[in-house]
C-alpha cells in the first residue's frame, strides 16, 4: 500500500480523518482502526503494514511522541531511508507539539490550528509533491516586475 499510518489511540480520530482523505485520493492506506481485525496477531500486523506499505505517516502528537510503541514504528521506517532522500518517514503534526531528537530534523506536515478544508488541502498538497517529488504550483506564478 502506499500509506502506514502511525498514531497513539489517543489520535485515532485525527488519523483516521487522514486515511479517509488519503483514501478519497486514490491512495491506499494501512490503518489499525480499519485493518487490524479481531482474531489477528497485532504485532504481526503492525510489522506486515509497515513492511508492506511504501510510506509511513507518523501523526505528531504529545500523546504521539510520549508513546513507547510508537517510536520503533516510524524507527522502522527511518531506518529504511535514513537520510531522508525518499521520505518513507513523512511526519503530519494534528496539535502542538515539538518533535525532540532524530525527529525534530524532518520536516513535517502541520496541519496544526487550520480549518479542515485547509488542512485537507494542506495534506493532500503536501503528499502529493512527496509522492510526485516535486512541488509545481497548480497555477503559475505572478508575473510583476
Amino acid at each position: 500500500r502506499d500509506f502506514f499510518i502511525s498514531y497513539n489511540s489517543q489520535d485515532r480520530q485525527r488519523a483516521e480523518w487522514i486515511a479517509w482523505q488519503l483514501e478519497q485520493e486514490g491512495y491506499s492506506v494501512y490503518i489499525q482502526a480499519w485493518d487490524f481485525l479481531p482474531g489477528s496477531n497485532f504485532v504481526l500486523e503492525m510489522q506486515l503494514a509497515a513492511s508492506r506499505s511504501k510510506r509511513t505517516i507518523a501523526v505528531l502528537s504529545e500523546n504521539y511522541l510520549d508513546a513507547r510503541f510508537t517510536q520503533s514504528e516510524w524507527a522502522a521506517a527511518l531506518v529504511q531511508d535514513p537520510t531522508g532522500e525518499r521520505r518513507i518517514l513523512l511526519p503530519v503534526r494534528i496539535r502542538e507539539c515539538n518533535p525532540e531528537g532524530i525527529l525534530k530534523a524532518i520536516v513535517y506536515i502541520d496541519l496544526v490550528g487550520l480549518d479542515e478544508a485547509v488542512a485537507s488541502k494542506r495534506l493532500l498538497d503536501d503528499v502529493r509533491a512527496v509522492v510526485q517529488q516535486r512541488n509545481k504550483p497548480d497555477t503559475p506564478p505572478a508575473f510583476s516586475c
